[in-house]
């Protein structure tokens, strides 16, 4: 049985806030609650492709201290804006 289209987005979504690493949590959850269920199916699948890639290289993406993977990197630009902007407000 194929999974529905909300099934996914609470995997999705529970992906985002179980990570492994706090500070990834923290970044992927509030953004994936606020933004995933606007994706294009397209951008789904990018966002899937984001959450198989290791804390570590998130986190050094993320803070700019490597290059994403150029699939990755405008759906990381958007993740990264939406963290920084919700650093400011607290």
């Amino acid at each position: 049985m194929a999974e529905t289209a909300e099934a996914r987005l609470k995997r999705m979504k529970m992906r985002s806030w179980r990570r492994g690493t706090k500070e990834m949590d923290l970044v992927l959850g509030p953004w994936a609650d606020a933004h995933l269920a606007e994706l294009s199916a397209e951008e789904l699948e990018v966002y899937e492709a984001l959450l198989s890639q290791n804390d570590q290289d998130l986190m050094a993406w993320i803070f700019g201290q490597a290059a994403p993977p150029a699939d990755l990197a405008p759906l990381l630009a958007r993740i990264t804006a939406y963290a920084r902007e919700r650093l400011r407000k607290v």
